[in-house]
């Protein structure tokens, strides 16, 4: 699917693509930051708060049968590429939610499976 130029896009589809790509880098922080937490044994709050989000996506995803559920609307705000196809090929783009979803439940179930370490006398 060919790109829509920023410069061809309303105000309401610019809005929605900054607002889509600022909610796709905090998800891809949570997930980073939970495979971090999961490899360093580390446990806060704002691991807590990264489960949850990617927790979420995924809610949303499964409501969208594996598309995300605002690409509808996204499409009737003149913007009918999907987010991911901006910085990969079409095809690669398909396949990035399931591998996505794949690595979010392999870095949940590895803080699951890592519990933190004892710190020696504590």
């Amino acid at each position: 699917m060919e790109a829509t130029r920023w410069s061809d896009l309303g105000t309401g589809a610019r809005a929605f693509r900054l607002a889509h790509t600022a909610f796709a880098i905090v998800q891809m922080a949570a997930l980073a930051y939970v495979w971090f937490c999961a490899l360093t044994r580390q446990r806060d709050r704002v691991l807590v708060a990264s489960a949850a989000a990617l927790l979420t996506e995924a809610v949303a995803l499964g409501i969208g049968r594996g598309d995300c559920p605002f690409g509808p609307m996204q499409a009737e705000l003149g913007d009918p590429v999907p987010l991911f196809e901006f910085v990969l090929p079409e095809r690669a783009a398909k396949a990035a939610i399931p591998i996505l979803f794949m690595v979010a439940v392999a870095g949940l179930v590895a803080v699951l499976l890592r519990p933190p370490q004892r710190r020696p006398g504590g």
